[in-house]
């Protein structure tokens, strides 16, 4: 018998004996990332805790979603460096693309990540239970692997943490070979050649931006009318003239009414705004239409918990309409991010634990697109800030007017900033350009401390560095600009 095996036999026999103790303080269903943290939070204030997986720890995000595309696009940022060399002074000849090395280092990544979460959930005394949860009345949860019962867990706190899965559109449903969802998208054999994208959220974009790249023809189609529709419109027009620069093709207000598949490539049907039709062949299309919560053999129809537009419905604390369950995460409803299900998760359980929190303001959830170049947003766009009826100081810096940006070779990128000109209120920062996303969390902290222009103005910010656009496009808004 290999020795893998004997492990996972030795594993689920130790998992077995403990069962025996099947009464909890809280049970979780799911291991992601809202699950895991909400676990290890819960340990910390003291309650007897377990989580529930069938699949994974640190659930898609860690294994089949956020960290393998960013180690993926890693790998794409490399090869772009690469072929820019003389740019630098350098010289870099015959580079080639290893796409079989290129997955194998994603995959390593999520396994050294999924190991983390195994020893972080047993430093902190959290029983892991490997088997699929289902209610099973109240305060009970039934745990199955392979079809076969393993245990009948109890408890005062249910926690549902079971996150989403793609969408799929008739007709565009992923088959695994020729239709690909994020899960095939991870792990190519080889490289294809052509490739439509269809939808420009985050997921669609990141893998359109990660192939292309990597050399593959690729044609992007979105229904709405620009790419990465939550974006500010002026950042996202920045984004795709980048983008299309570097080779990306993009089609906007159009849809795939059809894909009729070969032997080895798929011809789409692509109609656009004024009803004509295009057909387009390529080896591979990618469907990236969204997520939907994983709401189904639950039990919550038994206990009659409500639900809407396929997500759990919820309070501000995580409680679902029936005491004593819970949900958070991607399954309770949008934003469908991991850094929001885990603040969802720690919200949950500080109440239940009767401490004072304060319900999460989704506004301030920061939203990270990291394509080349990445885009970053966090707050009111222009437009919705005008909706909503202020009366508004914009202010912009491009990334060309900083010396840090200068000499990265990264002088393509735009900060943009948005106040209420009564208050001085930051109502909304937005950012597209290199290594964007570690420079929004300094907006995030901003509004959360209600921090107005006149603070963000007198702020110090070190030079040589890319953050102080930031304090250029604050300067902007009020006619203060010193290097533009």
């Amino acid at each position: 018998m290999p020795p893998a095996r004997i492990k996972l036999i030795k594993l689920r026999l130790k998992m077995e004996l403990k069962m025996a103790d099947t009464k909890f303080d809280v049970v979780i269903i799911g291991a992601g990332p809202g699950g895991y943290v909400t676990a290890i939070r819960a340990a910390q204030l003291g309650f007897k805790t377990a989580v529930v997986e069938d699949k994974h720890l640190g659930g898609i995000c860690l294994n089949w979603g956020c960290i393998p595309t960013k180690a993926l696009l890693r790998s794409a940022e490399i090869f772009d460096f690469f072929k820019r060399a003389k740019e630098y002074g350098l010289s870099a000849d015959n580079i080639q693309i290893d796409a079989k090395a290129v997955v194998e280092r994603s995959r390593g990544v999520s396994k050294r990540l999924s190991a983390g979460v195994q020893h972080l959930l047993k430093k902190n005394k959290v029983t892991v239970v490997d088997g699929r949860g289902t209610l099973a009345g109240k305060g009970k949860v039934a745990v199955s692997k392979d079809g076969k019962a393993v245990a009948t867990l109890e408890a005062k706190h249910i926690i549902l943490a079971t996150g989403a899965r793609p969408r799929a559109l008739p007709g565009l449903e992923a088959d695994g070979k020729l239709v690909w969802s994020y899960f095939e998208a991870l792990v190519p054999d080889a490289m294809p050649k052509s490739m439509l994208v269809v939808g420009s959220g985050a997921i669609g974009i990141e893998f359109a931006s990660f192939y292309n790249s990597m050399g593959v023809d690729v044609t992007v189609v979105e229904v709405m009318s620009q790419i990465m529709p939550v974006e500010d419109a002026e950042i996202s027009k920045f984004a795709r003239k980048q983008l299309e620069k570097h080779g990306l093709k993009i089609m906007t207000e159009a849809k795939v009414a059809k894909l009729d598949k070969g032997k080895e490539s798929v011809t789409a049907t692509i109609e656009d705004k004024k009803g004509k039709q295009h057909s387009l062949t390529v080896d591979r299309v990618i469907s990236a239409v969204g997520v939907v919560g994983n709401i189904e053999d639950l039990g919550l129809e038994a206990l009659k918990i409500k639900t809407g537009r396929g997500c759990i419905v919820i309070d501000d604390f995580g409680r679902t309409n029936v005491a004593g369950v819970y949900a958070i995460g991607d399954v309770a409803g949008p934003p469908m991010l991991a850094h929001k299900a885990e603040h969802e998760g720690v919200i949950c359980i500080e109440k239940i634990a009767g401490k004072k929190v304060h319900p999460m303001d989704k506004n301030q959830i920061p939203g990270c697109t990291y394509c080349h170049p990445q885009v970053a947003s966090v707050g009111l766009s222009e437009a919705k800030a005008k909706e909503a009826g202020h009366d508004i100081k914009v202010g912009r810096f491009p990334f060309m007017g900083n010396g840090k940006a200068i000499a990265l070779g990264e002088d393509q990128g735009l900060i943009k900033t948005i106040f209420d000109k009564k208050t001085g209120q930051l109502l909304g920062a937005h950012m597209v350009g290199a290594e964007v996303t570690e420079l929004i969390q300094g907006f995030v902290i901003a509004m959360k401390l209600e921090t107005t222009e006149e603070d963000l103005m007198h702020t110090v910010f070190p030079h040589p560095t890319l953050s102080e656009m930031m304090h250029e496009s604050t300067l902007d808004a009020y006619g203060r600009v010193i290097h533009m």
